[in-house]
């Protein structure tokens, strides 16, 4: 087997989606300005039920934008759970704002309630709630801790396009929210991301600062569009072989580019951030949101195929209520034994999140994050891995998995 079982590497990308990047690598008077760009953000809106979307070329460019528009002064406390990626932390250093790391619940994920209360201060201005691996979180109650503390409520719905609250769709329940549709994200375009909101005034001053920082270069524009290509044509087919290498050399040539650059990881900014959302993203984006209920029930219905073939193991399974499975999440004390052994074994399982802040080469310090704050979410890291749910896993695949983790039951 030289292709390997992957839970990211272009993930989401079908035939249609490929060939669609393919042709657009050609067609370089549509990357930058276009219809696309409106008609994704009204097709987005409408789906979620939202008045207003701005789409930019990421999830975390949506999220300077929504905080650069509530004109918070220096300083002020952004609170902000831990068990996170350093893309939703960096947004607010950026912005000379102060991250407060609250914890995260051992069963859930997502945040800890009596943490967030203990944690807020005066100086607190903002929560942003993560629905994390698709789960939603307690929505009612952090309603009522927003208004009893006047918080500015930012759903970060980057992971949970299509999941519901008490049959409520995420990312409607705040003053603004953001997604990503990255490439391993519900929906993909490489790269891109969405601000959405119910008001005005606020809506107008995040189309505002969309308008003002203009769009990506057409070589960043390029890299993206060539990913599927070069991900599903060459280094996957021969992964096992020289792939892997060609993914390495093909990013030390700045051919394809990494998901998350090293300057993020040091607190600092990529000079690709914050930009529009370009046209050619958006026309990706767009093949990929009509798909999206499809990609969804597999989902379920392959998070379902692990849950019962797992009923019976040593792993902890994930909380079983209603959500979307964009990874389905197992902890065991050898997680990361696990995982090593897999990727030996060409199942490449993923490692979502391996540090309380990830990924796990991300310099703590630099980004505000005290080790200890956080003991749940560091203890998590440790022992949680995650079995992909995406589109392109059948039932075959996902039985091979289950015949793998036998050994650790």
């Amino acid at each position: 087997m030289l292709k390997p079982i992957s839970i990211s590497l272009s993930p989401n990308t079908e035939s249609d989606d490929i060939l669609l990047a393919f042709k657009l690598q050609f067609s370089s008077w549509l990357w930058q300005k276009g219809r696309a760009i409106g008609e994704l953000e009204k097709r987005f809106q409408d789906y979620i039920g939202m008045n207003y979307a701005a789409s930019f070329n990421s999830g975390r460019s949506a999220l300077v934008a929504i905080l650069d528009s509530l004109n918070l002064t220096k300083d002020s406390e952004v609170l902000i759970q831990a068990f996170t990626c350093n893309a939703v932390v960096n947004p607010i250093l950026w912005l000379g704002l102060k991250p407060i790391f609250i914890d995260c619940s051992k069963d859930t994920f997502n945040v800890d309630l009596d943490d967030l209360r203990n944690k807020i201060s005066p100086n607190s201005k903002v929560l942003i709630v993560q629905h994390t691996f698709g789960l939603p979180s307690a929505m009612d109650e952090i309603l009522r801790i927003c208004q009893e503390y006047n918080l500015t409520l930012i759903e970060d719905c980057a992971h949970a396009l299509g999941a519901k609250f008490n049959g409520r769709s995420v990312g409607t329940f705040g003053d603004a929210a953001f997604f990503s549709f990255s490439r391993d994200k519900v929906i993909s375009s490489v790269y891109g991301g969405i601000a959405i909101t119910n008001n005005e005034l606020l809506a107008k001053t995040i189309k505002d600062f969309q308008k003002k920082i203009g769009y990506p270069s057409f070589g960043w524009t390029f890299q993206q569009l060539i990913h599927p290509t070069l991900m599903n044509w060459i280094i996957l087919p021969t992964y096992k072989t020289f792939g892997k290498y060609l993914l390495f050399f093909f990013q030390w040539l700045h051919v394809l580019s990494k998901a998350v650059h090293w300057k993020e990881k040091r607190g600092e900014k990529p000079d690709y951030f914050p930009k529009r959302m370009p046209n050619a993203l958006a026309i990706l984006a767009l093949n990929q949101l009509k798909k999206i209920e499809r990609f969804n029930n597999h989902r379920e219905k392959i998070a379902e195929f692990y849950r019962t073939e797992l009923k019976n193991a040593s792993f902890e399974l994930p909380p079983n209520v209603e959500q979307i499975y964009l990874r389905f999440t197992l902890k065991h004390p050898r997680a990361h034994e696990i995982i090593r052994k897999a990727w030996q074994s060409n199942i490449l399982i993923g490692d979502w999140y391996d540090s309380p802040v990830a990924p796990k080469d991300t310099k703590l310090e630099k980004i505000g994050y005290q080790i200890g704050s956080c003991p749940t979410a560091e203890k998590l890291s440790k022992e949680t891995f995650n079995l992909p749910t995406h589109i392109n896993i059948s039932k075959k695949e996902a039985q091979k998995i289950i015949d793998f983790l036998k050994q650790w039951r």
